[in-house]
């Protein structure tokens, strides 16, 4: 078989594409915490949630997988968590109603769901299993922490031979220095676009497939 060089503006085509939303759940949006990150309160209500809610409603339409991980261990104490979390005293217990989903997030119920109790998802769960059995290719991301959790899943989903697109005005995190440092540090990772970017792409390479066919 002939290698063909892979290119960026790879067809983002619904069939083999998954949104995955990181950590859009209630622990990361408590009263106490946005009193405390009025910036990142501000980046949450202005701009992340609407545009993850645009993306979700209109990807999931064009026929893409929407995936879901939150932090949530799977014991009550956590003690099944990673070293990371257990010294940085991240805990949601496993049945916490803080592992829940915002409403904004758009979760429906034969959504795939994955609890984590690391950084990175492709770490601490079977995610790598799960999109390969559905034959998911490409990877769009957003989420929360851009500069944390999100940045780890482009980084290792790349590693893992997807290709990543990082939606990046569906992403947060504690200041728009962070967001924006963020972006150029794992933009080599993948490709950065704008939620209707992602979108017209999507559009754009079921339109291809449709004539095709």
């Amino acid at each position: 078989m002939k290698y063909v060089e892979p290119v960026r503006n790879w067809p983002l085509r619904p069939a083999e594409t998954a949104v995955l939303v990181v950590d859009v759940q209630k622990s990361e949006a408590t009263p106490e915490l946005l009193a405390k990150e009025p910036a990142y309160a501000r980046q949450l209500e202005q701009r992340m949630l609407p545009a993850l809610q645009t993306l979700v409603t209109a990807a999931r339409a064009a026929g893409c997988e929407i995936v879901y991980t939150v932090i949530e261990a799977l014991t009550r104490d956590g003690r099944d968590r990673g070293l990371d979390h257990k010294l940085s005293d991240i805990l949601v217990p496993k049945g916490s109603p803080l592992a829940a989903t915002l409403p904004e997030a758009g979760r429906q119920e034969d959504d795939v769901l994955l609890p984590k109790t690391s950084s990175g998802v492709f770490n601490s769960t079977n995610l790598d299993y799960v999109l390969r059995n559905m034959g998911v290719r490409n990877v769009v991301v957003a989420g929360i922490l851009t500069d944390q959790c999100v940045d780890m899943a482009v980084r290792d989903g790349a590693d893992l031979g997807y290709y990543m697109v990082c939606a990046h005005n569906a992403c947060a995190t504690k200041s728009d220095a962070r967001h924006e440092q963020a972006l150029k540090a794992f933009g080599g990772y993948c490709r950065v676009q704008s939620v209707e970017e992602v979108l017209a792409d999507i559009a754009a390479a079921a339109d291809t497939r449709a004539a095709a066919d």
